[in-house]
């Protein structure tokens, strides 16, 4: 793991131990590099009424899309599993990677900046790195609605 996404890596894991998990116990944490190396990061938010609750991914997203650094993104890190206690791990021994609607949402993004976005999925032992073509092949983008 180079340093750039190490850091990346970390800050996700570190997002993660923000979420607010009640129902699912399942904390995600995401963040994303941007161009001039800040990052930015989102937890999942969960909701009693499960369906809308928010993915870490698309938090972070929105929030750089609200700061106007949505067009900056140039990678993604994911991290989470269940938490065990009070300030207890939050990574689980297998990566994990975007939900379908989250790969829709980073698919959007990856268009506009016109990149295939890495995404590096933390595991208890390091990350694996996909590039989003990978976890979305044939995605519906921005493009899609030309005809």
């Amino acid at each position: 793991m180079n340093d750039v996404s190490a850091k990346l890596v970390h800050a996700a894991i570190d997002a993660a131990n923000n979420a607010y998990a009640p129902y699912s116990n399942f904390h995600v944490g995401a963040a994303l590099l941007l161009d001039n190396g800040d990052i930015v990061t989102g937890a999942n938010f969960e909701n009693a009424s499960y369906g809308i609750t928010l993915c870490a991914e698309t938090v972070a997203i929105a929030k750089a899309n609200s700061d106007g650094q949505m067009r900056r993104i140039i990678a993604m890190a994911v991290a989470g599993g269940p938490k065990s206690g009070e300030g207890g791990a939050v990574i689980g021994a297998e990566p994990i990677t975007p939900c379908g609607r989250c790969r829709q949402v980073i698919k959007e993004v990856a268009d506009l900046v016109a990149i295939d976005l890495p995404v590096h999925c933390a595991h208890a032992s390091g990350h694996e790195t996909h590039l989003l073509s990978e976890l979305l092949p044939h995605g519906f983008g921005p493009a899609s609605l030309k005809s």
